[in-house]
């Protein structure tokens, strides 16, 4: 599996890391870490020297009940800083973490290379149309309503099955406008209770049949830190185990907090394979 960002084909055949670069103060991890471009460019050469491909900037924070920012702020958070590490890095691969097009189409022009809508395009209904013009990857997250009601919105009649055929639906929608690279990702945490993520994972190489990348975000996550009595500061380890994991069901793409550990988990499945 390939896919096209600036030109530039990328092979998924061997898994990759996005790294996750949060412009938010209120992220559930690293919510305000980041407070100037000095900061911000040594964490992103960190990243890239420690092995990432991609990396995921996003200035609306999503975690469970988060302030529900407007346009306005979400672009002034981003804007200037995919400017700022685009003229400091410009071969690096940029993805962007929003559901709102404007904002999209104004990273993509200043030099962004992917769009990772955490609605598939339910938030926006110009999204779609947008990334077909544009002519870039595209990253559609499983989630069932918003970011501030999806905690209560846990309920689905088969959980995998559900899920597949969100999948299915979305997935013609977005070929009905043209869009070529699309990559899924399933939202572990987003309308999902922590026994339904774990459901999740277990049965993750089952979306193998949609025939797309699978980009895999576990990352420090409560299904990790509440599993064992812990704090998101203390997750490194038990990202570690589960992300494993996801590699070996067929994930493509591990979107990571800690680079350079989620590049040891390739590169070691990768000589276990071999």
């Amino acid at each position: 599996m390939t896919i096209n960002c600036k030109g530039k084909l990328i092979d998924l055949s061997i898994p990759k890391v996005m790294g996750i670069l949060n412009l938010t103060p209120d992220s559930f991890y690293d919510g305000g870490k980041y407070k100037n471009s000095s900061e911000i460019l040594s964490q992103v050469y960190m990243m890239l020297k420690n092995g990432a491909t991609f990396i995921d900037v996003g200035a609306y924070s999503s975690r469970p009940g988060a302030v529900d920012i407007s346009i306005d702020e979400e672009q002034n958070r981003l804007l200037p800083i995919v400017e700022l590490i685009i003229r400091e890095f410009p071969e690096a691969l940029l993805s962007i973490d929003t559901f709102r097009s404007q904002v999209a189409k104004l990273c993509i022009e200043a030099g962004a290379a992917i769009i990772n809508d955490i609605s598939a395009g339910k938030l926006d209904g110009k999204m779609m149309s947008l990334i077909a013009k544009l002519h870039v990857p595209y990253i559609m997250m499983h989630m069932k309503g918003t970011p501030q009601t999806m905690t209560s919105e846990t309920q689905y009649d088969n959980l995998i099955e559900d899920i597949l055929f969100y999948f299915s639906e979305r997935l013609a929608e977005a070929r009905k406008h043209g869009i070529i690279d699309i990559i899924i990702d399933p939202g572990f945490g987003f309308a999902k209770t922590r026994e339904q993520n774990f459901n999740l994972l277990n049965h993750l190489e089952l979306f193998y049949s949609l025939e797309r990348p699978l980009l895999v975000g576990l990352s420090r996550k409560s299904m990790i830190y509440k599993t064992l009595n812990s704090t998101p500061n203390e997750a490194l380890n038990g990202t570690s185990v589960l992300n494993t994991i996801a590699l070996q069901k067929n994930a493509q793409i591990l979107r990571v907090h800690d680079v350079k550990e989620a590049v040891e988990c390739v590169e070691l499945l990768n000589h276990l394979q071999n």
